[in-house]
């Protein structure tokens, strides 16, 4: 019985999961559904430029099929790795991902006017994209086992350190992905630490940080104004209209008119306006209860996760998830002023396809090491025998 169990201890430590306790598919169905549901508003949203880019209706929905095709692959070979063997690479990982943001500011290439991609030839993708991943994966490590930096001021800025580096970095040409990145990292260390009193002088210090930000650009500024005077908005006014118009059960599928070269590359940013367009109301708020199914089947994983690092690193997929649905559906009904987050599985791009569902796979990844509760108790009965 010993030599068993030491070689399933042994078997245990591999790089590779080979045997599972246990496996999330209510996840797996929820990513599953929204990619689909993400590439039929792909194509219908992305009809009309794909016509004038492609010469056919099927351009950006084939190549957001593929995306999603080699995401998928991604997915799976990240859930089969034993996600605490992550822990050892930690600082090589920023060290890598420090060189790939400073190569966007000196060789990156420029679409739209941002210099966010890196192009290497043979494949060309935005680093701020994995630099998400990055920042999760560091914050679980360093709340799981730099815990001590935690509770002081000094530690809280070596703790955020790599973060805000690697902020400022993107912040140059990618204010909205930092935003983002930064409330991942904040959110996993509220989560870890629970002081919520550090909340306020935070906030303050986070304003500040972001009023900066904002006014070392014009065009930033003038998206405020924008926002306080939406009528001045052209994309604005277009996105207000497709959720205007689309009332209770929307125009029909395909029936947009606002994607007919009125909303400026519809199958992006504002998709959302052309779900609310030709699904209604019915269609946007079904697709929020699936994205608020998704975010409890997350927690649920963060509870059962096997380690305080495996939790938080579900934690800080949880928060990313959330943080741009909110922001991309904020901004189409003009909630917040507008900035360029896509819709998490719906809009088109991708390398943020690719990278959220390597994000994915991590979570998948964790789930493969939950011990249901029937096992947890087989377990204690054996050692008890």
């Amino acid at each position: 019985m010993a030599s068993k169990t030491s070689a399933n201890t042994k078997k245990k430590k591999g790089f590779w999961l080979r045997d599972a306790t246990y496996f999330d598919y209510p996840t797996l169905f929820y990513i599953i559904f929204l990619i689909f549901f993400g590439l039929m508003m792909v194509y219908s949203a992305g009809i009309y430029a794909s016509r004038i880019e492609y010469k056919n209706p099927y351009g950006f929905a084939l190549k957001q099929f593929i995306f999603s095709g080699v995401g998928l692959f991604v997915m799976y070979i990240v859930s089969r790795v034993r996600y605490q063997y992550l822990k050892r690479f930690t600082y090589l990982i920023i060290i890598v991902m420090l060189g790939l943001l400073l190569a966007v500011l000196f060789w990156g290439k420029s679409v739209n006017g941002a210099k966010r991609w890196l192009d290497l030839g043979f494949i060309a993708f935005q680093p701020s994209e994995i630099a998400k991943i990055v920042i999760l994966l560091y914050m679980a490590y360093a709340c799981t086992d730099r815990a001590f930096f935690m509770y002081t001021i000094k530690g809280m800025f070596a703790l955020f350190g790599p973060v805000i580096v690697m902020v400022l970095l993107i912040a140059v040409e990618d204010f909205s992905t930092a935003l983002v990145c930064i409330l991942i990292a904040g959110g996993i260390w509220l989560i870890a630490t629970n002081k919520y009193i550090y909340l306020l002088p935070i906030g303050i210090f986070g304003a500040v940080g972001i009023a900066i930000l904002i006014g070392m650009e014009g065009y930033r500024l003038e998206r405020l104004r924008v926002w306080r005077n939406p009528e001045e908005g052209y994309q604005t006014m277009q996105g207000l209209y497709a959720v205007g118009t689309g009332g209770f059960f929307g125009r029909g599928l395909g029936q947009s008119v606002q994607k007919t070269g009125r909303i400026p590359e519809a199958q992006n940013d504002m998709i959302f306006s052309i779900i609310c367009e030709e699904l209604g109301i019915v269609g946007a708020v079904g697709l929020i209860i699936v994205f608020l199914l998704l975010i409890w089947r997350l927690r649920f994983i963060a509870e059962g996760a096997p380690d305080r690092y495996g939790s938080l690193i579900v934690v800080g997929v949880l928060i990313h998830i959330a943080v741009q649905v909110i922001i991309n559906m904020s901004v189409v009904t003009n909630v917040m002023p507008n900035t360029g987050v896509p819709l998490p599985f719906i809009s088109y791009g991708g390398s943020s396809m690719v990278f959220l569902l390597a994000e994915m796979g991590l979570v998948l990844g964790v789930s493969r090491q939950i011990v249901p509760l029937g096992k947890r108790e087989e377990s204690l009965i054996e050692k008890e025998d």
